[in-house]
């Protein structure tokens, strides 16, 4: 995992999962990895509320292109942490809500290969891989020539009920402080009363901390990544939204007492140049199935006649902007985390697991590598690297 650290992996003694564990220390509950010191620090004081508010996306990287230094965000950075392998919402924000590193949880990232149904699985969705139609060509679009949505396939359930609750399943740190004899409770669109909007989870964060008792409020909203997803991470809509949500915040905060608010990001993001592997017949030949977990960190399972010779033809392919591991070395160096594996977790990985180290990305579909010019989940310090803003 040294190598990897310094390549730009994650610092897996200084990442979410410690800060996870830090809030169940708090109220009492069991942990299982050691504490983040950075947060513990502001934890130890006496507050009747602690928010704990995730800014999808909103890593350093973005605040340093987006804010200014004397901002309300950046002002109150109390230093820089670490996201989990891979950096990306399923991983980490699974990492935040079980207190566990990926190697215990196996939420592994979007699409999930699981052994017991023998398919990838959009495990957020519950529903199949999507895949590009047999034949599908671009269309002409306003003049241009573009890849529609009428080139998917969508996915179709994937099983009768969520396939990660039921082979992969975990407790969550709201239901430990819970159990521990605290009071913990969710403010996200997933969740009952489901709020629809960023207004809504904010205004359901704020009725509760007037609620009386000491409490942890977990808030989550999915800005800004799905916005540098679709526009990149420079762009105007993106900028609009990222200032958007410092000022929402602001006035948010100015008006919640005796509160400790904690605001972070569960990975940060960066401007990808994307490939579609339909492209690519020589590897994609080689392949027992489409590749799974992210387009940044391609789970990839080998016809065992190009198992041998299958990283020269990546290569070959690719050049040199992954890191290309097998199995074996993903399992020794703990590439998704320090703890113990989950049982099942290495048949869960592919022969070889491709690490982007350079700004490529490779999705599965044209239309996804099209309309995607934002990412994530990949092996450098800009995606990895996120904020600990304290209130």
């Amino acid at each position: 995992m040294n190598e990897l650290l310094r390549i730009g992996g994650p610092d897996y003694n200084n990442c979410l999962v410690n800060l996870a564990n830090s809030i169940l220390k708090k109220f009492g509950a069991e942990t299982s990895a050691a504490t983040l010191g950075l947060a513990d620090r502001y934890l130890a004081g006496k507050h009747k509320n602690t928010v704990l508010l995730l800014l999808d996306a909103m890593g350093m990287s973005i605040l340093e292109k987006h804010l200014a230094k004397d901002g309300f965000f950046r002002s109150h950075v109390a230093g820089e942490y670490s996201s989990v392998y891979p950096p990306t919402t399923v991983a980490a924000t699974t990492s935040v809500l079980s207190g566990q590193y990926p190697n215990e949880h196996g939420w592994l990232g979007w699409d999930i290969y699981f052994p017991q149904l023998d398919k990838n699985v959009t495990v957020f969705r519950n529903t199949e891989q999507m895949k590009e139609r047999e034949g599908a060509e671009p269309e002409s679009v306003d003049g241009r020539v573009e890849w529609t949505r009428e080139s998917l396939v969508e996915g179709q359930p994937a099983a009768e009920s969520s396939a990660g609750y039921t082979y992969i399943p975990y407790k969550n740190i709201l239901d430990k402080i819970n159990e521990a004899g605290g009071k913990a409770y969710a403010s996200m669109p997933f969740l009952p009363p489901y709020p629809a909007t960023f207004d809504d989870v904010l205004a359901r964060v704020k009725e509760l901390c007037e609620e009386p008792g000491e409490k942890f409020i977990y808030a989550y909203w999915n800005e800004p990544d799905s916005t540098m997803h679709r526009t990149g991470t420079t762009s105007e809509q993106s900028h609009a939204m990222i200032t958007e949500l410092e000022e929402k915040v602001k006035e948010f905060a100015a008006g919640l007492s005796d509160t400790l608010l904690i605001i972070t990001a569960d990975h940060s993001h960066m401007d990808s140049e994307n490939l579609c592997i339909l492209d690519y017949p020589e590897v994609l030949d080689c392949l027992v199935r489409m590749p799974s977990f992210e387009p940044r960190t391609l789970n990839l399972f080998v016809k065992e006649e190009y198992r041998e010779t299958f990283p020269e033809i990546f290569r070959r392919n690719f050049g040199d902007g992954f890191l290309l591991l097998t199995r074996e070395k993903v399992l020794s160096e703990k590439l998704f985390g320090p703890g113990e594996d989950m049982p099942g977790l290495p048949e869960m990985i592919g022969d070889y697991v491709a690490l982007a180290t350079s700004a490529k990305s490779i999705f599965n579909t044209h239309y996804e590598a099209q309309v995607m010019p934002g990412g994530h989940a990949g092996l450098t310090a800009e995606e990895t690297g996120i904020p600990l803003i304290v209130v």
